[in-house]
């Protein structure tokens, strides 16, 4: 059973494959695109639910064990995390359907979206560190295609910013690299741990962590954000569905992943940094989401805040705060991708992209005005909406830890979310309807479709947030005890 593990990154790679030689025919792109994610949430589940029963799962590639070999590991963090980002990308694709010119459609749009989705998957379950480099640069790279298409000026010109900062970062990633082999001798993350946890976190190997920080902080967004609202706002809307998702969760997962289980000796040091990021981050975003009219660089900044305020678990590093950034995780993965649906989707019906364009939309779409209600409440932590316990628990453990600083800057950025997407709201949805409904596009079914999904999913995941729990709690207890990861890779050697 070890071996589906595998399958959320395989599938997508080799029907992207696939799909680069059935360019003429879209209808099968689309169909072969779909049926992989729907194969990836019903394989996700299922390993998720073998994880609760086996523990840990690994699986050695070429029958190589670890240390030695490439391997990939399968607990309820990332499994998570996987199952998550399928649906959305799922979601994402039934809206492409709808959206997407015929030309990009033909010239492997669907394609790309498979690779960018196996890199994402490929970072959540890789065991070697060297490989997480490597599943991120297949990210990274399908993403650079994906954020041209359209051509237009502003996406060049973003799109430029965005591959040099990736290009450096990654750089940085591999000094990194290089320099814990040197120290360490090994690149399997288990091993690593278990030999820094043997011979103590010396001085070399916290600087190689804040090493480590410096690159996920610019992959995630986290202080060094400066790249990413022009590069959210700038592709078509599934595409910057997708991105406000999923990418800079593939770098909060890394975070989380490194500080909890190697570099976790010396938290005055690195989780002090966090913190301090975290709080300059959570400030920042709150500035950027009141300061613009652009409805895109509004819902780039909300994605700021969010990373702000997941990392805030990290810094305090409590059991209850750790399980609510788990929780608030996978609720920022559904919400984003509903948040830029819908952003992407008022900008196409009315032609504008500033709120004080837009007008009384609600009279002539209704259910697009009530979703984006939804969404904004969900953002904002309103109960029983999926955003509303992660808050509570990572404000739980803010308590415990006495982070009353962040605490306090946590939930006033939960104000200023509010405040950034109401005023949406109201500006844009009520008052007089400034364009006739013979001057708008219609809104489409697919689009429709793909948005009330990822509504139900916001309602369902904060209804069923107990039966939730014991998944979130084994991911929790798996990050704060890191011998039973340990153990899992190299216990039977």
């Amino acid at each position: 059973m070890s071996n589906l593990i595998v399958m959320p990154m395989a599938l997508p790679v080799l029907f992207g494959i696939i799909l680069l030689f059935l360019r003429p025919y879209v209808k099968v792109q689309r169909g072969l695109s779909l049926l992989v994610f729907v194969a990836n949430i019903g394989i996700s589940a299922y390993v998720l639910h073998l994880i609760q029963q086996n523990g840990v799962l690994r699986l050695d590639f070429g029958g190589w064990e670890p240390p030695f070999g490439i391997l990939f590991v399968a607990d309820s963090f990332s499994m998570l995390l996987v199952l998550a980002a399928s649906i959305v990308a799922a979601v994402c694709l039934i809206y492409s359907f709808s959206s997407v010119e015929p030309s990009f459609e033909k010239n492997f749009y669907y394609s790309f979206v498979l690779f960018l989705i196996a890199g994402v998957n490929g970072s959540f379950l890789t065991g070697d560190i060297f490989n997480l480099f490597v599943c991120f640069e297949i990210m990274l790279l399908a993403s650079y295609v994906l954020i041209v298409f359209g051509g237009k000026k502003r996406q060049l010109r973003e799109s430029i910013k965005y591959v040099i900062v990736n290009v450096v970062s990654s750089w940085i990633f591999l000094v990194a690299i290089a320099y814990i082999y040197g120290s360490v001798g090994t690149l399997n993350m288990a091993h690593i741990a278990e030999r820094v946890a043997e011979n103590g976190q010396t001085a070399t190997l916290t600087v190689v962590s804040i090493v480590f920080l410096t690159v996920f902080a610019l992959k995630a967004g986290l202080f060094l954000y400066f790249w990413l609202p022009g590069s959210y706002s700038v592709p078509i809307t599934p595409v910057a569905a997708m991105f406000g998702a999923l990418l800079t969760k593939v770098g909060i997962y890394a975070m989380f992943r490194m500080f909890t289980l190697i570099f976790y000796h010396e938290p005055q040091m690195t989780h002090t940094i966090i913190g301090i990021l975290a709080g300059l981050t959570l400030i920042g975003g709150s500035i950027g989401a009141v300061a613009y009219k652009d409805l895109r660089l509004v819902a780039s900044y909300n994605v700021v805040i969010a990373v702000g305020f997941i990392l805030v678990g990290l810094a305090v590093a409590t059991p209850a705060a750790i399980e609510g950034s788990i929780y608030y995780l996978i609720h920022d993965i559904i919400i984003k991708a509903s948040l830029f649906l819908l952003v992407g989707t008022m900008i196409a019906v009315t032609g504008q992209t500033k709120m004080d364009e837009i007008s009384g939309l609600i009279k002539n779409h209704p259910l697009l005005g009530w979703l984006f209600f939804l969404t904004t409440l969900s953002l904002a932590g309103i109960p029983p909406l999926s955003g509303f316990i992660g808050k509570v628990l990572v404000g739980e453990g803010a308590v415990e830890g006495g982070a009353y600083v962040l605490l306090a800057l946590a939930f006033i950025s939960s104000i200023f979310v509010l405040y950034s997407l109401m005023r949406i709201f109201l500006t844009s949805f009520w008052g007089e309807t400034i364009i006739s409904k013979d001057e708008e596009a219609p809104a489409k079914k697919g689009w429709s479709v793909a948005m009330c999904i990822l509504a139900l999913g916001t309602i369902a995941l904060g209804l069923g947030a107990e039966s939730m729990s014991v998944y979130v709690q084994d991911a929790a207890e798996t990050l704060l005890n890191p011998q039973i990861y340990i153990d899992a890779v190299l216990g039977e050697n």
